[in-house]
């Protein structure tokens, strides 16, 4: 005597409970801005109210998150070396690792031949116009970049 299988039915729906998620730049932007003191939210809403001349890079995850950074109309250098404009203490970034570079009305991210390299969306890159809301990865370092609007 076989044992008949147990009849199933081949559809069957499966209710997950998602929530909405966005990933947005500008969303992501407000989330770490919120979570800023007032002085600091000042500095930032001066930044993205500006004639684009300065912007700001801030450390969103890895080490140091929190950390600000002032970017001119000169650039900054980021890197490993302890002269660099963004000073990234992690053995996984390049002691000279990107450029940051004002190049006509917009902030651009270069990297500058470093090991490991320099991530937008998880995709390595050489070099990218930067708007504000941009999250970039350097080693274990994420950076929101913040410009005007």
């Amino acid at each position: 005597m076989v044992a008949e299988a147990p009849k199933s039915e081949l559809t069957t729906t499966l209710h997950l409970n998602l929530r909405e998620v966005s990933n947005s730049p500008a969303n992501k932007l407000e989330e770490i801005i919120a979570g800023l003191p007032e002085q600091d939210r000042e500095v930032i809403a001066a930044i993205q109210g500006s004639n684009s001349e300065k912007s700001m890079v801030i450390i969103a995850r890895g080490p140091n998150k929190g950390s600000r950074f002032l970017i001119t109309s000169e650039g900054a250098s980021v890197g490993r070396s302890s002269e660099s404009d963004i000073f990234l203490d992690d053995i996984t970034v390049s002691r000279v690792h990107a450029k940051i570079s004002k190049v006509g009305g917009s902030f651009v991210l270069k990297d500058a031949g470093s090991l490991n390299g320099t991530y937008f969306d998880n995709a390595a890159i050489s070099e990218r116009i930067l708007s504000s809301g941009d999250e970039f990865q350097i080693g274990k370092f994420h950076l929101l970049f913040i410009g005007s609007k």
